[in-house]
């Protein structure tokens, strides 16, 4: 059932980025770069089996960060980009500081839920540190790509409004494989076995692929959402 679950998932939360700017507009894709954010680094703690390869959890979620950026880029500029990059930044610094607080309290003798904290966010700290150094190069690095693209297919082509597609999946993909190989092992190096660590590494590539040529329709939407002034 993994695999339909991921399918499920790839509706579900890009169809919510969609949901999201439609009814919030350029706040509504910063408040879901939050969303994503600190969802994301949680559901990564998961290690699972799809499509006969091991996979972490959050790739799909993750991914949409990067749909975020594009779309901002698209139609409200560089500027506005960049903005969301710096909220990712500050969600994950303030989820960090948040969680080990958490840590820090003595729990009441009819506590049930500090084994489950202290199993999940004692690994926190290092997730989170791996997973903001890895964000902001990664989501700053996809950002200044896409504009560069823009700005040579609009010199090349004189039409700043064709290419899209070009633009967002060289981007995405390049900025992926970087996140992907940067973050598997400053996050994961020590807890698995370097078997493992390349399975993961090839595994969430193959997945960024798959939701990298499939963004592509979402960012063409929210830029028709913009043009018709429905977001």
């Amino acid at each position: 059932m993994n695999e339909l679950w991921l399918a499920v998932s790839f509706v579900l939360f890009y169809g919510g980025v969609l949901i999201w700017y439609r009814l919030f507009g350029e706040h509504g894709l910063y408040g879901y770069t939050v969303f994503a954010t600190i969802a994301a680094n949680i559901e990564v703690l998961l290690l699972v089996r799809a499509f006969g390869m091991e996979m972490t959890l959050g790739n799909v979620m993750f991914a949409t960060t990067f749909v975020i950026t594009d779309i901002l880029s698209e139609n409200y500029g560089k500027k506005q980009a960049d903005r969301a990059v710096l909220i990712g930044i500050a969600t994950s610094v303030s989820f960090l500081l948040a969680s080990q607080l958490w840590l820090r309290y003595t729990p009441s003798a009819a506590d049930w839920a500090r084994p489950a904290f202290d199993t999940i966010f004692s690994q926190t700290p290092r997730l989170m540190l791996a997973s903001l150094v890895v964000y902001a190069l990664t989501q700053a690095g996809d950002v200044w790509l896409y504009h560069k693209w823009w700005d040579w297919t609009t010199r090349k082509w004189g039409d700043s409004h064709r290419f899209l597609w070009l633009r967002n999946n060289v981007s995405t993909l390049i900025s992926q494989l970087a996140n992907t190989l940067l973050y598997t092992f400053l996050a994961f190096y020590g807890i698995y076995d370097l078997p493992t660590l390349w399975n993961i590494v090839f595994s969430s590539y193959v997945v960024f692929i798959f939701t990298s040529l499939l963004d592509t329709p979402v960012v063409y939407l929210a830029r028709r959402m913009h043009e018709r002034g429905k977001a």
